[in-house]
């Protein structure tokens, strides 16, 4: 989720330094505050948090983080202190200096998230959804949400609040899938999503295919994901009659005016998770029988954008591929040799300081208003 933008508007003089500013916000913040001065108040955090220096400056105030999130929920300051702190969460820079000034701020923020009366879940879900990203916080997350009680917990909360047309009223609750797909990067939440009986969130499935242990419950007839997989990636192709037989029921005769998922990250998403379902022999073979290739090779053709063409041909490499030798059939298990290790994480390294150029333009040529940002995993 983007940055909130507000006009400025201190309760303090111009000569204040911003570390003074900060304390003297406190007692406009405070229940049984005027008004209008608490609402001036939290109007100049939201500005301060606009800027990295007014995010670092913030991040580490365990009171003020305190009083944003326990304002009065019918007032309009609640709504701007809200998105303040989606703004500071949007930080990952700021996440350990936020999880140290207040600990229990993803407990507060879950509650908020959480209650179908709350008007400003929204901004406290997609504070959650960007605070979870990163693997320190989402683990902090987890421990608020098995705090629960064990007959409600809080994922079955969770999942629950996201199913549940009209769930909350008062609030839309789009940004429960993003924190959903993002809890769903520790082995408990993928435990209790992958469970038989209940049922799954399709925005934790590629997540939750890194379980290689589900990988034939997941192909199988109980929950035959690859046809779910395969259909927003197929296009309007005319197969012959031999591979048109090789295709599940769902992707024969497909209609002439078929449209492929107009997504690139979505398209992308769903390549990596049958990639992840191929990493063991039996789960090679399941997807193989059921025709897979051949989408993948028309989608290959289509396809524009250059990394979802190469995620794509990685995975078509892998099902006309030979099989790996022996001891090394799981891809999800295979040891890389620690100086090729040493060259992707160089790579990496590489492409991340490029992405952090390339948004540092970006932002000195127009500051970004308050929109919402989807979150990946």
């Amino acid at each position: 989720m983007g940055e909130a933008g507000a006009g400025t508007g201190a309760p303090g003089g111009p000569e204040a330094s911003p570390e003074a500013e900060v304390v003297k916000l406190l007692p406009f913040l405070a229940p049984g505050a005027r008004a209008d001065l608490q609402a001036a108040a939290v109007r100049h955090v939201l500005a301060l948090t606009g800027s990295g220096p007014g995010r670092a400056l913030l991040a580490g105030q365990e009171a003020l983080l305190q009083a944003l999130v326990e304002l009065a929920p019918a007032s309009a300051p609640a709504r701007d202190a809200a998105r303040a702190l989606v703004n500071l969460a949007a930080d990952p820079g700021l996440h350990e200096t936020l999880l140290a000034a207040d600990p229990g701020l993803p407990a507060r923020l879950l509650g908020r998230a959480l209650d179908p009366q709350w008007p400003w879940a929204e901004e406290a879900a997609a504070a959650l959804a960007n605070l979870s990203r990163e693997p320190g916080p989402c683990a902090e997350l987890m421990a608020a949400l098995a705090a629960a009680e064990p007959a409600d917990s809080g994922l079955e909360r969770l999942v629950r609040a996201l199913c549940t047309p009209g769930y909350n009223a008062r609030a839309p609750l789009h940004y429960l899938a993003p924190l959903l797909s993002n809890v769903s990067q520790r082995p408990a939440a993928r435990a209790f999503l992958l469970d038989p009986d209940r049922g799954g969130v399709v925005g934790t499935l590629r997540n939750c295919c890194f379980e290689h242990r589900h990988h034939e419950w997941l192909l199988g007839p109980e929950v035959d994901i690859l046809p779910f997989l395969l259909l927003p990636l197929a296009g309007p192709e005319d197969f012959s009659e031999e591979e048109m037989e090789r295709l599940p029921v769902d992707l024969q005769y497909l209609p002439p005016d078929k449209q492929r998922e107009p997504d690139a990250d979505i398209r992308k998403m769903l390549v990596e998770a049958i990639m992840l379902l191929t990493a063991t022999a039996p789960g090679r073979q399941q997807v193989r029988d059921q025709g897979a290739y051949l989408i993948l090779r028309e989608l290959h053709s289509w396809e524009p954008e250059p990394d979802v063409r190469a995620a794509c041909e990685k995975l078509i490499q892998v099902l006309i591929g030979d099989e790996p030798e022996r001891g090394m059939e799981n891809l999800l298990e295979v040891q890389v040799p620690e100086d090729v290790e040493q060259q992707l994480q160089q790579l990496d390294c590489r492409e991340q300081e490029q992405l952090e150029r390339e948004q540092e333009r970006e932002l000195e040529l127009a500051p970004e208003p308050w929109v919402e940002r989807a979150t990946p995993t």
